[in-house]
């Protein structure tokens, strides 16, 4: 199983683990495992379209998926995957 990371602000869905497992193929069914363990996570990471929340950025280990196939990018059981919220400022 891969370890996902969740940030301060996303543990309190995940009764306040820092990571959680999740098995699953790609980062999409990941989030597919970890929401079913953890309901609350759902409307945090994903969208009513299925797609990827816009302030929710998502790294497999240090590659942003945004840049890879977003939540089909594959995963491995050696596969870290960090969750952040997105950041704005000026």
């Amino acid at each position: 199983m891969a370890e996902v990371r969740l940030p301060t602000l996303l543990r309190v869905h995940a009764d306040g683990a820092a990571s959680v497992t999740a098995a699953g193929s790609t980062v999409g069914e990941l989030f597919a495992s970890v929401t079913a363990a953890h309901p609350g996570l759902a409307d945090q990471l994903i969208d009513e379209n299925g797609a990827l929340h816009k302030f929710v950025n998502v790294y497999v280990n240090d590659d942003d998926i945004r840049y890879l196939d977003k939540l089909e990018t594959p995963v491995t059981d050696r596969d870290v995957i960090s969750i952040l919220p997105a950041v704005a400022g000026g």
